[in-house]
C-alpha cells in the first residue's frame, strides 16, 4: 500500500476552529473519527466528501511519497528542524470566500511572512520527496495549466508553491456554480456563530495517508522547539 505524507497547518487543539473544521468536514485528522456536521448543514457530507479525505488543513507542502532510501524518521527530522528555527506568524482573521468553483477559509489581510512559510516548506522538504509519477502528474491536468504552473509543477511535484501559494482551507469540493452563493452565505453564517478568532501559526504538522484512505495527524510540531 502506498504511503504518503503532507506538511499541513492545522488549528491548534480545542479551538473553536478545530471544532468548526471538524464539524464542517465531518472528519477529524487527529482521532480520524467521524464528526456531525453543524446542525442545519446535515446535506454538507456530498459536498465535500473529496475535501473530508485530507481533513480541514491549509497546505504547506503537498502530499508526497517518500524517495527511495529515505525513511519516515528522516521526513520528521527534516520537519522538526524547520519547525525549530521558525518564528511565530501571525496571519490575521479568516472569511469564506470562493476559490473558483470551491469554497474556503482564506486571510482577510494574508501577511508576507505567510508565503515565505510556506515556500520553506517546500524547499526544506522536496529533497525527500520521490518524483511524481505519470499517473501523479496527470492528475495534475497539466493540459489546463499555463507553462508557469506547468514548470512548477514539474519542478516541486505540485503547481500552487512560490509566487502561486495562497493560504487556504477548503470547505468545500468543487460547486455547480448555481450552488455557490447558498453554500457560501450557509458556510460565512456557521462560521460566524463559531465564534472566530484571529489565527496565529506555531506549529506545522506532519500528516501520513495509506491508500486512498483519510491522512491522519503523524506529528504536531511547534515552533521553536528542536524535539517537536
Amino acid at each position: 500500500m502506498t504511503r504518503r505524507y503532507a506538511l499541513y497547518w492545522l488549528p491548534a487543539p480545542g479551538s473553536r476552529l478545530e471544532a468548526f473544521g471538524r464539524s464542517v468536514l465531518g472528519y477529524d485528522t487527529v482521532s480520524g473519527e467521524a464528526v456531525a456536521h453543524p446542525d442545519g448543514l446535515g446535506e454538507l457530507a456530498p459536498v465535500n466528501a473529496g475535501a473530508r479525505v485530507y481533513g480541514f488543513h491549509a497546505t504547506l507542502k503537498a502530499p508526497l511519497r517518500l524517495a527511495p532510501g529515505v525513511t519516515e524518521a528522516d521526513l520528521v527530522a527534516a520537519a522538526c528542524g524547520l519547525a525549530a528555527a521558525h518564528p511565530r506568524v501571525a496571519v490575521g482573521p479568516l472569511r469564506v470566500a470562493a476559490l473558483g468553483p470551491f469554497l474556503a477559509l482564506v486571510p482577510e489581510n494574508p501577511p508576507p511572512e505567510l508565503g515565505l512559510l510556506a515556500a520553506e516548506c517546500v524547499a526544506a522538504l522536496d529533497p525527500l520527496r520521490a518524483p511524481l509519477t505519470e499517473g501523479e502528474r496527470a492528475k495534475r491536468r497539466p493540459e489546463r495549466l499555463d507553462p508557469r504552473s506547468r514548470a512548477l509543477l514539474d519542478r516541486w511535484g505540485y503547481p500552487h508553491v512560490f509566487e502561486a501559494f495562497r493560504f487556504h482551507i477548503t470547505l468545500t469540493d468543487a460547486l455547480p456554480e448555481p450552488d455557490r452563493d447558498g453554500w457560501h452565505r450557509r458556510l460565512a453564517e456557521a462560521y460566524a456563530a463559531s465564534g472566530p478568532e484571529p489565527v496565529t501559526i506555531d506549529a506545522i504538522c506532519l500528516l501520513t495517508q495509506d491508500g486512498s484512505g483519510p491522512f491522519r495527524l503523524l506529528a504536531r510540531l511547534p515552533f521553536g522547539d528542536p524535539h517537536g
